[in-house]
């Protein structure tokens, strides 16, 4: 079996994770994948754990003396964007634009990444759902790595971790990773991003909710006593500076993102998130959205305008700084593949990022996946084959080098 034919078996099972549902994992519809993978595991001569929240772990023994490397993968994709149902089509791509099968175009022009895949076959969606490479394709690459290494076991190799996880999509995928006994000295997620990219930094990351209340009252008698919170929610909002979204910054540039607005003139809702990857500015971003609140209490009293500050992640790269050999081993094995290694902020955040903190280094690799979170979602067939021959150069790396930094 193929990464390929593995990709395409995984995105038909719809693992969409809820933000909503507090459970862990947040839908049980995950655990189908989960024991899907299990068994495959089962058939490797593996012997897998399917923990109660959903983590699938195991480990390729090791057959000679290195470090033990684990590969870290998602299940879940986006809950946003239908998963259901997700039906699979290859397209041999000469160029131009791709029109989906219900009509909607995946525009060489909107998204110029599309003139890299000429001469490549596409794997897209039909238009009606998500594609899943996010992060399916990570997970089809770790899969047929670990194949491959329990097939040619003439290959040296340390301990070799593999772990696919929940609710990474709603930032809850390493909340209950269980970093002892996954076992390993340092760790790779595989997620996103151009094959070649190599990521140690994320944003530091918190969510803000804002709650107001307000006073109604019948409008020919509200002087001086309605307190709206539409008007509220509009001064508030006003107040963000209008330069710092997602839509106005890239690379390490910080931004204040409005996800949703509720409100009526009793009560009112608005939620963001705040991102930067600067830990002094990070701060003061915070800073900035009490201040908000501190402004607006002022003007309409203290119980009608409420704030929420939570940190979500914080920048893994103070934890990758002293383990570089993650980075140099990654680029070296890259260039040996003479594919074209780059490394880049990850404007977001990923299991890797938490899971640093939790004393397991883990920077990330891209799969190749392309417009996710999006019906337009597309990735390579030779994306997904070449990720299996990252993986294994890395692996093969770390059992000649150790953790060493060799140029």
């Amino acid at each position: 079996m193929s990464a390929t034919e593995r990709f395409l078996r995984y995105v038909k099972t719809d693992t969409r994770s809820d933000p909503n549902s507090g459970e862990h994992p947040s839908t049980r519809k995950q655990f189908a994948l989960a024991h899907m993978l299990a068994d495959e595991l089962k058939t490797l001569g593996l012997t897998p754990t399917v923990d109660e929240h959903c983590y699938v772990y195991a480990s390729i023994p090791a057959n000679a003396e290195a470090p033990a490397v684990g590969f870290i993968a998602h299940m879940d994709t986006e809950p946003v964007v239908s998963g259901t149902g997700v039906d699979p089509q290859i397209v041999a791509y000469q160029g131009g634009d791709v029109t989906l099968r219900n009509g909607i175009v995946i525009s060489e022009a909107e998204f110029p990444a599309l003139k890299e895949e000429v001469g490549n076959d596409l794997i897209v969606t039909d238009g009606t759902t998500l594609l899943g490479a996010d992060d399916k394709a990570g997970i089809a690459a770790i899969m047929e790595a670990a194949a491959y290494l329990t097939a040619h076991p003439e290959i040296p190799h340390g301990t070799v971790g593999i772990a696919f996880t929940p609710d990474e999509e709603i930032g809850e995928g390493a909340l209950l990773f269980d970093v002892p006994f996954f076992g390993c000295d340092y760790a790779y997620t595989v997620d996103g991003g151009r094959v070649g990219e190599i990521s140690y930094e994320t944003f530091n990351a918190a969510s803000a909710v804002f709650t107001l209340r307000g006073v109604n009252i019948h409008p020919g008698a509200a002087k001086g006593k309605m307190i709206n919170c539409c008007l509220i929610a509009a001064e508030l909002l006003s107040m963000f500076p209008k330069g710092e979204t997602p839509a106005t910054t890239e690379g390490r540039e910080g931004f204040y993102h409005i996800e949703s607005v509720e409100t009526g003139i009793e009560t009112g809702k608005i939620s963001l998130i705040i991102r930067d990857h600067d830990a002094k500015r990070f701060e003061e971003r915070k800073a900035f959205v009490s201040s908000v609140r501190d402004a607006l209490a002022a003007r309409y009293g203290e119980k009608n305008v409420q704030v929420e500050i939570k940190d979500s992640y914080r920048n893994c790269k103070e934890k990758i700084l002293p383990h570089m050999h993650l980075v140099e081993h990654a680029k070296a094995a890259l260039e040996s593949l003479s594919v074209r290694a780059e490394i880049l902020p990850v404007r977001g955040g990923t299991d890797g990022a938490t899971l640093s903190y939790m004393g397991l280094p883990c920077p990330n690799l891209g799969t190749g996946g392309h417009n996710c979170h999006s019906v337009r979602e597309y990735i390579s067939v030779q994306s997904l084959e070449k990720n299996v021959e990252v993986l294994l150069a890395i692996i093969k790396r770390y059992a000649k080098y150790g953790a060493n930094i060799i140029k």
